[in-house]
């Protein structure tokens, strides 16, 4: 198991590498100029010695494959570089809005489980049943919704029914505060794109539990099992649904990883100031260090989340061996 982990870690390397060039390439076919964006700023003529000052300092009139080597070698030696806009680490720029991401990643993966995992089984349970059918018509509701949508929404309702209840229209505030300083307030901004996020992920969830348990519960050793009597039953219905959860534990790390980098809509209709917003901002401004940083970020949790599902698959099932 040590020598396989060892081994991903390694092949890690090359994928990071690989995603790097992707990134600086497309960032650099996206039209535009970061420093004719920040001085020029509302219209204003840009100075030809003040634009080429600006490309001297930012590195933008080197060579690309100079550019490119200088990119590997700062992230080798985990020097994230200056954001090209704010003038700010992009440390510091990514740590001020992480957490808000992060928080809503970490509830709607929750939420997301609540919702899908015994739903999922119960319909598979009750397969061909009016709940069945129900549950069915949920999950595809929720992959058919279109994220803006569903938020928008959410928003409409919270305001109707806080004007039916009160007579006075409520939405939740936009300032992020850290759960630690006001739980309260933090639920109050946090709550809602979490239910957002984790509904529509449930739904690919659902229907993945309820495939793999109806395929584990129709094999020959399950049926015979079942027939012997309902003690038994039970217990192959736990057994099961231990095996049907396998594929569902890695839908649900990689679902994670990608929400962490997917919420970029969300935060949109939310207004919430997290990494998906920053990384519209990034694009927009032609920041490439800091849109740069964004991405690896997003890549590397996800090449780590699909670390720790593989681990997870042979604790979970000990049939599993990795050399």
């Amino acid at each position: 198991m040590y020598r396989y982990i060892v081994t991903r870690l390694l092949l890690a390397v090359p994928t990071l590498a690989g995603a790097a060039a992707l990134v600086f390439v497309l960032m650099r076919l996206i039209p535009g100029d970061v420093c004719v964006i920040r001085l020029g700023s509302g219209g204003a003529h840009v100075d030809p010695a003040s634009l080429a000052a600006c490309r001297a300092e930012l590195g933008l009139n080197e060579p690309l494959i100079v550019q490119f080597l200088h990119f590997l070698w700062d992230y080798a030696t985990f020097d994230f570089g200056v954001s090209m806009w704010s003038g700010n680490s992009v440390v510091h720029e990514i740590a001020i809005r992480l957490p808000v991401s992060l928080q809503i990643a970490v509830m709607a993966t929750v939420i997301a489980i609540a919702i899908a995992i015994p739903l999922g089984t119960i319909s598979a349970l009750k397969e061909n049943s009016g709940l069945d059918h129900f549950v069915r018509v949920v999950a595809i509701a929720g992959i058919a919704t279109p994220s803006f949508w569903l938020g928008i929404m959410s928003l409409v309702l919270v305001l109707d029914i806080t004007y039916l209840a009160s007579g006075r229209a409520w939405l939740p505030p936009i300032t992020y505060v850290p759960f630690w300083e006001d739980p309260l307030h933090n639920l109050a901004v946090v709550l809602l794109p979490a239910i957002t996020v984790g509904y529509r992920y449930s739904a690919v969830t659902m229907r993945l539990t309820r495939s793999a348990m109806l395929e584990v519960m129709r094999e020959d050793y399950i049926r015979t099992a079942r027939a012997k009597g309902l003690l038994e039953q039970i217990i192959v219905n736990r057994h099961a649904l231990k095996n049907a959860l396998l594929p569902v534990v890695t839908l649900i790390g990689i679902e994670f990883a990608f929400l962490i980098g997917g919420l970029v809509v969300t935060e949109q209709v939310f207004n919430l100031n997290g990494i998906g917003r920053l990384l519209v901002q990034a694009v927009q401004n032609q920041d490439n260090v800091l849109a740069q940083a964004l991405v690896m970020l997003v890549v590397a949790v996800f090449v780590f989340v699909n670390l720790v599902v593989d681990v997870l698959y042979a604790w979970l099932d000990p049939r599993i061996r990795y050399s």
